[in-house]
């Protein structure tokens, strides 16, 4: 191979490159704002069934759970307040999961919702059934806790996906109702500090 068809193989490559990656860029700058309003649209879907009695969900602030942008919600029936929402994040298996849970106004879980995840098909992805999300209701910030076998108290653990589990009631849903309860009932910040446990997947 000559130097001058090394050359033209050379400048052929860039040129591919260059038009593949204006490409990517053009197709990404298109369809990026369309994903964002998506995802805002999906939000606020939720959103509303997480307190179906509320005629009114006003944004009271933002926090950081793993250093990603969350916010937390207050639900109100006129002038009444009904409860609060919260959106967190919890660590789990295969990727972040991203949840909302609504409470009331003593602080127990009405409902919770899996907004987004990539966890495991056909183990972690149990999360988003409805068998597990109703296993949340009427449960305190202290019993929001991952037992694997039967409980009557706490929140059993999906067979084969504790990691998801408690990535999900631990992390996601625990930590955003304390944040609820530190914001607005002075809570004590107890547990803050303590380790999240790890199960096997």
């Amino acid at each position: 191979m000559t130097t001058k068809d090394m050359i033209k193989i050379t400048i052929n490559l860039t040129v591919i490159y260059l038009v593949g990656g204006l490409l990517i860029a053009f197709v990404y700058a298109k369809t990026a704002p369309i994903m964002f309003i998506k995802a805002k649209e999906e939000k606020e879907a939720a959103l509303k069934t997480m307190m179906p009695a509320a005629d009114k969900i006003e944004k009271m602030g933002d926090w950081s759970p793993h250093h990603k942008h969350a916010e937390y919600y207050t639900a109100k029936k006129g002038d009444e307040d009904l409860g609060f929402i919260v959106e967190g994040f919890g660590k789990g298996y295969s990727s972040y999961i991203n949840v909302l849970a609504s409470v009331d106004k003593n602080f127990n879980v009405q409902k919770i919702s899996i907004l987004h995840h990539a966890e495991t098909p056909g183990l972690g992805d149990e999360i988003e059934k409805e068998y597990f999300l109703k296993r949340f209701e009427g449960k305190s910030v202290d019993n929001l806790v991952v037992i694997k076998g039967d409980t009557q108290d706490k929140v059993e653990a999906i067979s084969g996906a504790t990691i998801s589990s408690r990535a999900v009631t631990e992390d996601g849903v625990r930590n955003g109702v304390k944040m609820l309860m530190e914001k607005l009932s002075g809570g004590a910040k107890e547990g803050q500090g303590e380790e999240q446990q790890h199960g096997s997947h």
